[in-house]
């Protein structure tokens, strides 16, 4: 078995880490005990490029338990755990090419290594997977039948290559459930972002001047728990329906300019390049840090700021420091890539439970529906995304009401009034 991670002897570690976060997937342990029961994928080759964290490796250890054969690589060079790949190569004989802190060759070197499993369904966090398929695998194309995408990132990418008509096969915006954008990317992605900034750089909170430039799901998240913690939150927006939204929930809403002469502590959460520009790093005061939440690091214009700097040293793990001709020091963590999961663990694993299990479940939906699918982007079927939510409630013991027959009759009615 091929495999690239950086030490086996990690295994161990990563083995009882992959166990903890387990009791916190129920929807995904209930699915696997299906999985193991029908193997709905039985012969299906899955290419997956994720995050490779214990949940993640509980998300493997399903689809294998569904019967199919799965590769593995990281969908950015800064999101391994270590231990967690080694242990996926030696217990769960699963092939793993992924290495914390490769440089972008080794990246698109294990990228394509997935790729040699010669998918049917690729599975993917930020499409980076499939445009490698499109781009310098063509011949393989043939052979797949479907994809996932898991983020709001590779969901725009994958419907500009549909609407350019250069989209090879189906793809299920497994972002676009309700039971994964609701939850994993507000809170998800909240408490992950504050952990991840708690970890690099032990700075307090509250009473800090927190910019978050971008108020979609993952971005109300990060507002949510920066204010938790005492935290004077700003927004930065270029959707008036989203400033508007943010200004009633009670933060402050200006554009990124005027925000950049005040802020303690900066967030990206856009999926767009450059939201915090040279021009912002001009106007920043002495220690601001900047960090990024979004899936890539092309949010912050790290070029524009390494042009501006006289100097740069590496301060803390995580942290480091540029230092502009007059002696300004702007801090920015883990190289502008997500904070969340370079500095941090990424997700909870009660949060990602329901995204993975959107995941599996979606796979099991390509293999039986995929001669029915046009090569477009797909949401998540209703009836997938609540049996998850559905399941999830069971899981935490919360039971809910059910329609009457007459309440059914009203709701589909046109004759029934006041």
């Amino acid at each position: 078995m091929k495999y690239d991670v950086k030490d086996l002897s990690l295994a161990k570690a990563g083995k009882k880490r992959i166990e903890w976060a387990e009791m916190e997937m129920p929807v995904l342990r209930i699915i696997r005990e299906d999985f193991k029961k029908r193997k709905p994928l039985k012969g299906i080759r899955i290419a997956a490029c994720l995050h490779v964290t214990t949940e993640t490796a509980n998300l493997m250890e399903t689809l294998k338990a569904g019967g199919a054969s799965v590769t593995l690589c990281a969908s950015n060079p800064l999101s391994t755990q270590d231990d967690v790949a080694a242990a996926l190569v030696k217990y769960s004989r699963i092939p793993v090419f992924a290495i914390k802190g490769e440089d972008n060759r080794s990246y698109y070197k294990h990228i394509r290594a997935t790729l040699d499993i010669k998918p049917h369904i690729t599975m993917d966090d930020g499409a980076d997977l499939v445009s490698t398929l499109h781009k310098e695998g063509k011949k393989l194309v043939s052979d797949v039948i479907g994809g996932t995408e898991e983020t709001t990132t590779g969901v725009i990418r994958l419907r500009a290559m549909a609407e350019k008509g250069v989209l090879q096969y189906p793809i299920i915006a497994v972002n676009d459930a309700y039971t994964k954008h609701l939850f994993d990317n507000r809170y998800g992605t909240g408490q992950s972002t504050i952990d991840g900034i708690l970890r690099a750089t032990n700075r307090l909170m509250a009473g800090a001047i927190f910019v978050v430039c971008g108020y979609g799901w993952c971005g109300r998240g990060v507002a949510m728990r920066a204010k938790g913690m005492g935290a004077r939150v700003i927004i930065t927006e270029v959707d008036p329906l989203r400033a508007l939204e943010a200004t009633m929930d009670g933060y402050e809403v200006m554009p990124i300019k005027e925000a950049s002469r005040i802020g303690d502590i900066f967030v990206t959460v856009t999926g767009d390049i450059n939201v915090i520009s040279q021009e912002c790093f001009k106007l920043m005061k002495d220690g601001a840090i900047v960090c990024n939440s979004g899936h890539f690091n092309v949010e912050i214009d790290l070029e524009g700021l390494k042009a501006l700097a006289k100097s740069r040293r590496l301060i803390r793990e995580f942290v480091e420091e540029y230092t502009l001709p007059r002696g300004k020091r702007i801090y920015v963590l883990g190289q502008g890539r997500l904070i969340n999961l370079s500095a941090a663990e990424g997700h909870p694993s009660a949060v990602m439970d329901m995204s993975f299990a959107n995941q599996a479940l979606c796979a099991e939906y390509i293999v039986k529906n995929h001669r029915k699918l046009d090569k477009s982007v797909y949401s998540v079927p209703e009836e997938i995304d609540k049996k998850v939510a559905k399941l999830k409630l069971k899981s935490m013991g919360i039971k809910i009401d059910t329609l009457t027959s007459q309440q059914r009759e009203y709701l589909h009615s046109w004759e029934l009034g006041t």
